[in-house]
């Protein structure tokens, strides 16, 4: 089973809330979209937990929202680094996907140059979506030690708005069964970036 399963639910679920922005704050948007995040965990079939864990799941945890770590009109920048474009990116149960190294961004943090580089997949719709996993310095304390994920769609200007605010962990964190994509070094970041999803405490991964 791989992790887009339900990623996908989630990231339509957002898609779907967009138009709700222009009358509502964007902190009021981000929990709706982590309470209705929550009740499809409790409630759906497609849920990553485990059925015997939803009855007593109380909700996801999260870092305090920042926006400061929202990164609008960004460019996705043709990769120029030493890797093969087309390369097969590692799973979470030993398997091998096909991908694609479609871009790069540049931003700052904290005045930090920093750079993410986008992936797709094979056999995924060439609408510009592309899939963003993160690793940073809370990896493998307070968040999942194989990275966190960023899905952006892209802009009808052309540019992509990068918001750290919605990563979130990976389907195999939840259960073993899930098909997760590790993390590719390269998208390591040196900086802590406390926002998006945490690890509930003294549940390390």
């Amino acid at each position: 089973m791989t992790d887009h399963d339900h990623d996908t639910h989630d990231h339509d679920t957002h898609d779907n809330d967009h138009h709700h922005h222009h009358t509502v704050s964007y902190a009021d948007a981000v929990a709706e979209m982590r309470a209705d995040k929550d009740e499809f965990f409790r409630t759906s079939h497609h849920s990553p937990l485990p059925e015997s864990e939803r009855p007593t799941f109380t909700g996801l945890p999260y870092f305090p929202i920042d926006e400061g770590l929202r990164f609008e009109g960004l460019e996705l920048r043709p990769y120029d680094g030493d890797e093969p474009v087309s390369f097969a990116i590692p799973t979470s149960d030993g398997k091998l996907r096909p991908a694609v190294r479609a871009g790069t961004f540049r931003f700052e943090i904290e005045g930090v140059p920093s750079r993410l580089t986008a992936y797709t997949f094979q056999n995924q719709p060439d609408d510009g979506a592309v899939f963003v996993p993160v690793l940073d310095a809370t990896s493998g304390s307070e968040t999942y030690g194989a990275g966190r994920y960023l899905d952006l769609d892209r802009e009808d200007d052309g540019t992509y708005d990068l918001d750290f605010n919605l990563l979130y962990h990976p389907s195999c964190v939840y259960d073993a069964r899930f098909s997760c994509p590790l993390t590719p070094a390269e998208n390591r970041l040196s900086v802590r970036i406390e926002a998006g999803e945490r690890l509930a405490e003294g549940a390390a991964h």
